[in-house]
């Protein structure tokens, strides 16, 4: 393997460690799958400029915008959650008492 992707490998697996071993706040879980997402779009990218077809380089595109979706709906969840329970603990955090 090639450093790069050894390197973008290691984002992923560290972002996916992070958001598995570290729940104790919202805004760390909202970080790691952040970094996950910016792993695989720039895997993605280089995998799109690697094969020099233009039918490959839309999909980049889409992840980065459904990537850029997910971060301002975690933002607004944060804020709502921070606003009703005073704090982004994970562990505050009730489905059932809605």
């Amino acid at each position: 393997m090639i450093p790069v992707q050894i390197t973008l490998s290691a984002m992923f697996i560290l972002g996916f460690l992070g958001l598995t071993l570290q729940r104790k706040h919202l805004l760390s879980a909202l970080l790691c799958l952040e970094s996950m997402m910016l792993a695989i779009y720039i895997t993605m990218a280089l995998w799109s400029f690697n094969s020099g077809s233009s039918m490959f380089s839309l999909g980049p595109m889409v992840l980065l915008t459904f990537s850029a979706c997910e971060a301002s709906t975690g933002l607004a969840l944060l804020v709502a959650t921070s606003r009703t329970h005073g704090a982004d603990l994970l562990k505050n955090l009730n489905l059932l008492q809605c």
